[in-house]
């Protein structure tokens, strides 16, 4: 069957038939939040705008819309990205890793207990290596969907493309089939390139869709769904080498043959997005709920029978709100253990600080707490290269802000501070720069400033763009640098010199410069740093802070602290 030849939806009777209904309800980009709870603060979690978060709350929530549905047709989906995000996650991933201790994952765990139809497998499911994903997705009692991974070599499905559910309505009624197809992000190639690279493919969404939506059509589906991992913007943070990132319109609008989309990855809320199929002129219903289990989706579809068949004769969507219900108790004592044990290790003191370091500024201001990333990574770099062919080579080091939020108190740093200023599974890579390609990655990071004239106020909160996510303002050590917010973008780096030097960077200097995996791989659209490595070291970046940390017993910032870098106008500091 070609993609084109989609078997159409019978021609039912509309008026005069009876009308039922199938409601889905979609989570999406939990990432590893089960209870509501924030371990980087050791407290409930809490945010300006009252949020509440976690699959237990989100428990509440489904088990309260099955009740009132009874019989009726009733699925639970999530689209993705699940086992990555939290310490509760990376605890058990990395210190006591399911693949060694045998124990369930606190997040199948909780899956189980609300009775998941289907999850999506999502890029950060990706994070941790492909032996533990296959362990987490034996101990999850629905399948893992992701119909656009393939076999590098065979192009075959590595994982379960789609799920056929049935359901009896009622005496009398036919049977009704959904199928429910799972799209993830081909981003993964990039971002987990060291995992992935040489056994996954990852094809594009929308093809990949064309190339199934017949295929679950013929198999006898009434209603088709698609659990997608990306966005509706059609954009991508990285370049044309890969599928588009955030495809989900196209695909609404592309491939006919669907009835609704949930979808994830944006982190954004769109309660309800109708998008008209080019080819049949249905209107497919999008709906995302925003991310972290503070949202669910419900979708709502009628739908007719004729007695034979059924089709869908209208949709809705709306988002519930997780803070509007207590937590699960089930789901909270299933994983209460596993939970307790986290607290425990991210309480745990790894050095005293001599002054407390901020990140609150460090998007616009040198601060030490970035330095203090850099210069981790800057040296693991150098006692890694030492002695080689690079040894004498300047090292480079740079980082985002991650967290506007994270602080290093004054007097005991714990690993939950740690994890606070470094809170992805990054690993360290080397990449060599010559002085015109530093240049470039600097400039790249700057265009995301605001442009002030000469005399204008400058505001701090309005100095960057708050559409830019703050992983995207690298900082970099080893080099001095200014960077003028009253020049156009791709003229803003005004002055680059060697570092406590006067000497200009020039285009035939050469420099090892150490950057996190994701960065290296393409994360983000920073060219200049996307190539070979020259050198990997496989254990997390913020393992790696940790352990500088508990090798010193001291963060003092006059052992790596040096101001570098200032924003300036027509020459002059803004700060």
């Amino acid at each position: 069957m070609t993609s084109s030849s989609v078997p159409p939806r019978p021609a039912l009777p509309g008026s005069g038939s009876p009308v039922h209904d199938l409601t889905v309800l979609g989570s999406t980009d939990t990432h590893g939040f089960v209870y509501n709870w924030d371990y980087y603060r050791d407290a409930e979690y809490d945010d300006p705008a009252g949020n509440d978060v976690g699959l237990a709350k989100l428990a509440t929530l489904i088990h309260r819309v099955r009740a009132e549905r009874g019989d009726r047709p009733t699925l639970v989906l999530d689209a993705g990205d699940t086992i990555q995000g939290t310490p509760l996650t990376t605890y058990y991933a990395r210190q006591e890793p399911i693949t060694s201790t045998g124990q369930t994952h606190p997040v199948a765990r909780a899956m189980n207990l609300i009775g998941y139809d289907a999850v999506v497998l999502g890029n950060h499911e990706f994070n941790y290596g492909l032996p533990l994903l296959e362990h987490w997705i034996r101990q999850l009692d629905c399948p893992a969907l992701a119909a656009n991974a393939v076999h590098h070599d065979s192009g075959e499905p590595a994982y379960q493309p789609y799920q056929m559910t049935r359901f009896a309505p009622g005496p009398g009624l036919p049977e009704l089939v959904v199928g429910i197809l799972g799209l993830t992000n081909p981003g993964t190639a990039i971002w987990d390139r060291a995992v992935v690279e040489g056994r996954l493919r990852f094809e594009d969404m929308v093809a990949c869709a064309h190339r199934w939506v017949p295929v679950i059509r013929a198999a006898g589906a009434h209603v088709v769904l698609v659990s997608a991992h990306g966005g509706d913007s059609g954009a991508s943070s990285y370049g044309p080498e890969m599928p588009n990132e955030n495809p989900t319109a196209f695909i609404a609008e592309q491939v006919p043959g669907i009835d609704a989309i949930l979808f994830g990855h944006a982190h954004q809320e769109v309660p309800q997005r109708f998008v008209t199929n080019r080819v049949t002129g249905d209107r497919v219903l999008l709906c995302e709920p925003s991310y972290w289990g503070q949202r669910l989706a419900r979708i709502d579809l009628s739908l007719v029978t004729d007695g034979t068949g059924w089709r869908v004769a209208g949709a809705r969507s709306a988002l519930l709100n997780t803070n509007t219900v207590a937590e699960d108790p089930a789901v909270l004592a299933a994983v209460r253990p596993q939970h307790a044990r986290t607290v425990d290790y991210v309480n745990r003191v790894v050095a005293t600080s001599v002054v407390e370091m901020s990140a609150a500024e460090s998007r616009y201001r040198d601060t030490p707490i970035l330095s203090y990333v850099n210069e981790v990574q800057a040296d693991a770099v150098r006692t890694a290269l030492a002695g080689t062919a690079y040894g004498g080579l300047p090292v480079l080091s740079v980082t985002p802000p991650f967290r506007r939020t994270a602080v290093f108190p004054a007097g005991d740093v714990r690993i939950k501070d740690v994890a606070g200023l470094y809170i992805f599974d990054n690993t360290l890579e080397a990449v060599l720069l010559d002085g015109r390609e530093v240049a470039a990655h600097l400039e790249r990071s700057a265009r995301y400033f605001r442009r002030f004239a000469p005399q204008e106020p400058v505001d701090p909160a309005r100095i960057s763009d708050p559409r830019v996510p703050d992983h995207n303002y690298d900082i970099m050590s080893g080099v001095d640098y200014d960077i003028d917010i009253s020049r156009p973008v791709g003229d803003r780096i005004t002055r680059l010199t060697h570092a406590g030097t006067d000497q200009p960077v020039v285009a035939t200097d050469r420099f090892v410069v150490a950057v996190n995996s994701y960065r290296r791989a393409g994360g983000g659209n920073f060219p200049a740093v996307v190539r070979p490595a020259i050198h990997h070291d496989h254990r997390e970046i913020r393992q790696l802070l940790i352990d500088w940390a508990q090798r010193r017993g001291k963060i003092d910032p006059a052992d790596f602290y040096r101001q570098n870098w200032r924003l300036v106008r027509a020459g002059v500091p803004v700060f």
